[in-house]
């Protein structure tokens, strides 16, 4: 098989200029993002006492966004591969922006319903894009920063959410919420449309030469990091789902204290997330495996993150957010490592199929968590059983990386070579 011509390269300080800049945008998207689908939770408290809706209804509310969410990675990361990424993810932020302002206008079960359906359809084009983009015009080491940065930026958005939400809500209602939400968030698409990436990047290959799905989930590591993101989301939508109406009603939190209390596990997990990535990153400049840098991560995180069951046995208040903040600062640490894994395995030719197909798979968790938790409070009448099954979960997807991934380095796809670089 003949060469391929490298792509041009642009001057290094113009190149890693539009490198972090790229970054910064994306970050501000992915905190969007995550505002987004995370204020229902805010607002439930409120929103559940005017609506009168039964803990099994708040519960299927909850769990709306990650049908479609999850149903649609398939779609969205066969469009990032076969469209250009940018424009992708700007039809996906219009699209989810708008739906979440239209959520403060909506009256009842189902019209609440139906948004939530629509914003988790247009979010599904999020995670595949990024995932493109950084495997397109990001190196390795440049990589596992940027990621890392997208998942500060995810938990930087349930905490701002959570916090100017609760005071938000209190004050004014939760209608107001998402309107301003919704709305204050479109300017955003000018900027990226202006400083958007541009060109072939490091992606130098033709439609021919990119692994069908099938050849993907032909491969044992692919189903590694399927369970390994199923584990995690678990943990973070249980907490991103019901851990305001928990700290509402079972520690009997005001709003405005639940504001601040709900916040700290959010930033600690941000923090931890981006202090893990600069080491990761220190690590793999000194010589440091990428194997074993990214695998430390993934499995200590998410074993760190077990420690959650004991939550509901910790009767002081301050204690048990403590432990809370605990196992989310784990969650973080997985998070810096495992958007770079699937990016190195897959390369850009395979890039956007598997972490759409991945993000299927990881995002039935946001399905099954707010239910199981819904459907066991109201068995139940308390939360201990739903921070059990979150630390269980958490624990299979530390074992699945420990035993199950390999060799982090690009594969080679018999369509094609995968990778170029």
């Amino acid at each position: 098989m003949p060469s391929t011509p490298s792509p041009p390269t642009l001057p290094p300080s113009r190149g890693a200029r539009l490198i972090w800049v790229t970054t910064a945008l994306l970050v501000v998207s992915a905190i969007f993002n995550y505002i987004d689908r995370g204020n229902l939770s805010v607002a439930a408290p409120v929103l559940r006492t005017e609506l009168s809706l039964s803990p099994a209804q708040l519960g299927v509310l909850l769990s709306a966004f990650f049908w479609t969410y999850a149903c649609f990675q398939l779609v969205s990361g066969w469009l990032v591969d076969r469209y250009e990424a940018n424009w992708i993810l700007a039809g996906g932020f219009c699209i989810w922006s708008v739906a979440t302002a239209a959520t403060g206008l909506a009256w009842g079960f189902g019209g609440i319903l139906l948004f939530r359906l629509l914003v988790g359809a247009a979010e599904s084009v999020a995670y595949p894009a990024y995932s493109k983009i950084f495997a397109t015009h990001f190196d390795e080491n440049h990589r596992g920063v940027a990621n890392a940065l997208i998942d500060a930026g995810s938990k930087f958005g349930p905490a701002i959410g959570t916090l100017a939400g609760g005071f938000l809500i209190a004050r004014y209602g939760w209608r107001p919420f998402f309107l301003v939400l919704g709305l204050g968030a479109l300017p955003w698409l000018a900027a990226w449309i202006h400083w958007r990436p541009r060109g072939a990047g490091r992606a130098v290959f033709h439609l021919a030469d990119r692994p069908t799905i099938r050849e993907i989930l032909r491969r044992r590591v692919a189903w590694v990091t399927f369970v390994g993101l199923f584990a995690g989301n678990y943990f973070w939508y249980f907490l991103l789902t019901w851990l305001p109406t928990y700290l509402v009603t079972e520690r009997h939190f005001s709003m405005q204290t639940m504001a601040i209390a709900g916040t700290v596990p959010i930033v600690f997990t941000s923090a931890a997330t981006t202090t893990a990535a600069f080491l990761s990153y220190r690590a793999l400049m000194a010589g440091v495996s990428t194997t074993r840098v990214r695998k430390s991560c993934v499995c200590t995180g998410l074993a760190i993150a077990t420690i959650i069951v004991a939550v509901p046995f910790i009767s002081d208040p301050g204690l048990s957010l403590t432990c809370l903040t605990v196992a989310s600062m784990g969650y973080g640490v997985f998070t810096s490592s495992h958007w770079a894994i699937t990016q190195t395995l897959a390369g850009p030719a395979a890039v956007g199929r598997w972490t759409g197909l991945q993000n299927f798979f990881g995002n039935l968790a946001g399905v099954v968590a707010p239910m199981v938790t819904g459907f066991a409070v109201q068995a139940t009448g308390h939360f201990f059983w739903a921070f059990v099954a979150a630390g269980a979960v958490a624990l299979t997807g530390s074992l699945a990386f420990f035993f199950g991934l390999g060799e982090v380095a690009p594969l080679a796809w018999r369509r094609g070579p995968g990778t170029t670089g």
